[in-house]
């Protein structure tokens, strides 16, 4: 992690969040306009990958996320798995073990009703991965709720990654990875629309690694302040056409159920409209998995996952880090 962004996260709570907000927006501008020929919609040369890698010959993969960042997302979370339990879909919720209070019966509840739980991170302050110390003695308390949780799954925040260390976790999957986003702090992307797998290079053990490919909620309609879901819609039916994984990150944290949005949150009727318009315009044609699931069905597919493989290490938008240890961990054979 540079020093930039080390300075950053440790002086950040003395920034009010709406100069936070201003600068994001100020800088977000600038980026979207240089990055207008890959993103929202990237123009890649993705592989020829067998329509039928999908369970029960799917058009395409739908992976529904949350990252749950503060207390006031925690309390929300069952009204986001209310909203997609009557449309008749299922979803991730990554929950930060270190920062908030946790209700007793969250977790509980989550799982009851046939959703799942990812460890988010350790405490969300952007130093997990500042030290190969530091990322040691937090594995041990991330991977103890991995086994209180009984999760396998796990996204680093604000999507800082180092595969090399994350594989080292007892996990299934990764999901701190994403296609192409020039607004997170280590830039570029992977440059691909489908898991991919990633193996340790001393346990030999191999992770599924699920990298995002929607535009976030918080960078749409927080920084970007998009009215509409214009950018989600133009990007699933192009997911959708080259049958790929279309891998969502909303953040019940900004999602107002209530009516009226406070500066950092938007209408959770833009979710509920996406949800409505795959829900019309792909009834029957998506599998929409539990990120486990999809581990699961990922691990049998290693000879399209190896074809993958070649192709992300030939993305010119890889970010510094991505560069420097992906070729360690890749399978490519």
């Amino acid at each position: 992690m540079n020093i930039f962004l080390g300075n950053y996260y440790k002086y950040k709570k003395f920034i009010p969040r709406s100069t936070q907000l201003f600068a994001r927006h100020i800088r977000a501008g600038y980026l979207e306009r240089k990055h207008c020929d890959q993103w929202p919609c990237s123009r890649y040369n993705n592989p020829e990958i067998d329509t039928s890698i999908w369970k029960e010959d799917k058009k395409f993969c739908l992976v529904l996320t949350h990252d749950v960042d503060t207390e006031k997302g925690i309390h929300r979370c069952e009204n986001v798995m209310k909203m997609e339990q009557d449309m008749g879909f299922r979803s991730s919720f990554s929950i930060v073990p270190e920062k908030y209070d946790i209700p007793n019966n969250i977790i509980s509840t989550i799982q009851e009703n046939k959703f799942e739980i990812c460890v988010h991170g350790y405490n969300h302050d952007g130093l997990l991965f500042s030290s190969k110390k530091i990322f040691d003695k937090r594995k041990k308390v991330i991977e103890h709720y991995l086994e209180k949780w009984n999760s396998v799954g796990f996204r680093a925040p604000a999507m800082h990654h180092n595969l090399d260390w994350i594989s080292e976790m007892k996990i299934e999957y990764d999901m701190s990875t994403y296609e192409f986003d020039p607004f997170e702090p280590q830039g570029g992307g992977v440059g691909i629309i489908f898991p991919f797998m990633v193996k340790n290079i001393y346990s030999r053990r191999y992770i599924v690694e699920m990298p995002y490919t929607l535009a976030q909620d918080h960078t749409l309609f927080i920084v970007l302040k998009r009215r509409g879901i214009e950018d989600w819609i133009n990007k699933i039916d192009m997911i959708a056409e080259q049958g790929g994984m279309a891998l969502l990150i909303t953040h019940p944290d900004y999602m107002n159920f209530d009516g009226g949005c406070n500066l950092d949150e938007y209408s959770a009727e833009k979710y509920y409209d996406f949800l409505h318009y795959i829900k019309t315009n792909y009834s029957g044609s998506y599998w929409n998995p539990l990120p486990r699931e999809l581990a699961e069905h990922w691990k049998e597919k290693k000879e399209i996952s190896n074809k993958i493989s070649k192709n992300i290490l030939q993305n010119e938008h890889l970010c510094n880090n991505c560069k420097k240890n992906l070729k360690k961990v890749l399978c490519t054979d």
